[in-house]
């Protein structure tokens, strides 16, 4: 019996060291061959194994297929005047909101050109309200943004191209609102401006 039971003991702490090893060997996905991002490669006459891309390549989602809304400009290379996407109420908010956080600084929320840094001593952008900016067409103001213009930098890398429309569309708006009339506001609301403020005598 002691003979059986010390088998029985030997062949238990047997499997259980076998189970221990195994357990150790893993030959899964982390132990295939690959490169930590920046290691070096001997494999590559550069020895970074990170490649370059292949020229040409364009990230998924980034296929500017669509020339006039990437560039402002049309087939002849001309700078639009038709805005590319329809001019919407939420368009201009969001144009509106883009606008104070990205051009204000500079144009004023007025579009002046007296921004806080201006008053702080950087190089005065024109107004807009200037009979000159008010007749470029809608892609010159598109492409201004992209590429700079004069002392202003590029915001390609902050504003989206859709984001971009979004401020050409609140800047008319502003140039409309500061040479508005009376004859530009809609009857119902000027009914509303006719009559007399909460509190007023009538």
């Amino acid at each position: 019996m002691r003979i059986e039971r010390h088998h029985a003991a030997i062949r238990i702490a047997a499997v259980t060291a076998l189970a221990f090893t195994a357990a150790g060997c893993r030959n899964d996905m982390q132990n295939q061959p690959k490169y930590i991002p920046l290691r070096p490669s001997e494999f590559f006459l550069d020895q970074r194994s990170a490649r370059p891309l292949p020229e040409g390549s364009v990230a998924r989602g980034h296929l500017r297929e669509n020339t006039i809304f990437e560039t402002g400009r049309g087939p002849d290379g001309q700078f639009v005047g038709a805005f590319p996407i329809p001019v919407t109420k939420e368009l201009l908010q969001r144009g509106r909101e883009r606008y104070n956080i990205y051009c204000s600084t500079c144009h004023d929320q007025l579009g002046n050109g007296l921004g806080m840094i201006v008053r702080r001593g950087y190089r005065r952008p024109p107004s807009f309200h200037i009979a000159r900016l008010k007749t470029v067409p809608n892609g010159h103001i598109y492409d201004v943004i992209t590429t700079g213009f004069g002392a202003m930098p590029d915001y390609a890398a902050q504003i989206t191209p859709a984001d971009r429309w979004a401020i050409v569309a609140y800047v008319r708006a502003l140039q409309r609102s500061q040479s508005a009339t009376a004859q530009d506001v809609p009857p119902e609301q000027m009914q509303k401006l006719r009559q007399p403020a909460q509190g007023e005598p009538q």
